[in-house]
């Protein structure tokens, strides 16, 4: 009876043990723009069921900390500061802060000067040895290698476009497809694509052949999505408010085919797309307008093309960035010139966000990531 009894009890804790971490709320993060003395990054957590969100701490990333990436192995977080001016030199910023996953709470640890100014973009390098960064401001991309540690270390690469209006380049995102296989650039000024093979020991990025891609002019391409396998990327337009799906064939040749518009839930003549994202089973694309003020939504058919499913309000005014949490049930909208954080719930069965369910008070939300 007494072994019964210890084995039980053995059975229960390990059973209590395996499911703690599970019942976690997930956290996530959040930064926008900030002058002087403001805190611009912020840590939330979302209740998992409600979708109600909590204020964990914030933390200063200097100024404008307006788009971040995070390092999971090292608990780093490095924001791109969109400045032309920073610590006192010429050129954007690149601030990198340590999560503590005790207390919820970022310490800024190191500042960085980045080449040329005005980065709007920054991702890891397929071996997380790197970061990418997309200047928007002064046309040009930079590689910045880190040490053992995940800091910042040193600039290995920039490479400057056209710099001079009216033919400026204003890069806007730079990332690489799920596999690792290619660097890839939308330049918003040009209408095109720029296809980069990246050798990751002397962090270089090489041309690849024909490895500039035009879009239709006057598109204005900003950010990208890509399929799982990444055989399918989404390309949501600033300037032509169209989303437009190109076939990856991994070797750096993307084939257009196919462009439809992201308008429709209202009339208002201006409008720019700002952020684009898969849902959690690929089944549905999701884009941002900033104008009309919406979010609109697309199924995925089984040639990875898409049809228009819908289009919801945004809970707000400019929706920046948004993000689907890690359950794929809500997605979490960032509207800039209303000051909020829009918190909706995912209809399984339609793919439509549905509410908002909770609101956020924050300044110019820019960038939304779950930790």
């Amino acid at each position: 009876m007494r072994k019964t009894r210890l084995l039980m009890l053995s059975f229960l804790a390990m059973v209590v043990f395996a499911t703690s971490g599970c019942g976690e709320n997930p956290k996530f993060f959040a930064g926008g723009y900030a002058k002087g003395e403001e805190k611009g990054m912020f840590v939330y957590e979302m209740d998992k069921k409600s979708g109600a969100v909590k204020l964990l701490s914030q933390a200063d990333a200097g100024p404008n900390p307006s788009y971040f990436c995070y390092s999971q192995e090292n608990k780093l977080m490095y924001a791109a500061n969109e400045v032309g001016m920073f610590l006192g030199q010429r050129g954007g910023g690149l601030t990198t802060l340590r999560y503590s996953e005790s207390d919820a709470t970022l310490e800024k640890i190191s500042e960085m000067v980045v080449p040329f100014g005005g980065p709007c973009y920054i991702s890891l390098s397929p071996d997380k040895v790197y970061l990418l960064l997309a200047n928007y401001g002064s046309g040009s991309v930079a590689v910045v290698r880190l040490n053992n540690e995940g800091i910042p270390e040193t600039v290995t690469d920039t490479v400057r476009y056209m710099v001079e209006r009216p033919f400026r380049s204003n890069p806007h995102m730079v990332m690489s497809d799920p596999l690792g296989n290619h660097i890839f650039v939308t330049d918003l000024g040009q209408d095109r694509f720029v296809v980069y093979e990246f050798d990751a020991v002397e962090g270089k990025l090489a041309l690849v052949e024909n490895g500039i891609v035009a879009v239709e002019k006057g598109s204005g391409p900003r950010h990208f999505t890509f399929s799982a396998d990444g055989s399918r990327m989404y390309l949501i337009n600033e300037l032509g408010s169209t989303m437009m799906t190109f076939s990856n064939d991994h070797k750096g040749n993307l084939t257009h085919m196919q462009t439809i518009s992201t308008r429709g839930f209202d009339a208002t003549e201006q409008n720019y797309p700002g952020d684009t994202h898969a849902g959690k089973s690929g089944e549905y694309i999701y884009g941002s307008n900033r104008g009309e003020n919406s979010i609109v939504i697309y199924k995925v058919a089984d040639d990875g093309t898409l049809d228009l499913a819908g289009h919801t309000t945004c809970g707000g005014d400019w929706p920046r960035n948004f993000v689907i949490d890690p359950s794929g049930g809500f997605l979490l909208v960032g509207n800039q010139r209303s000051d909020n954080i829009a918190v909706f719930k995912i209809n399984k069965r339609t793919g439509m966000p549905e509410g908002p369910v909770e609101n956020v008070v924050m300044q110019a939300p820019a960038c939304l990531k779950f930790y």
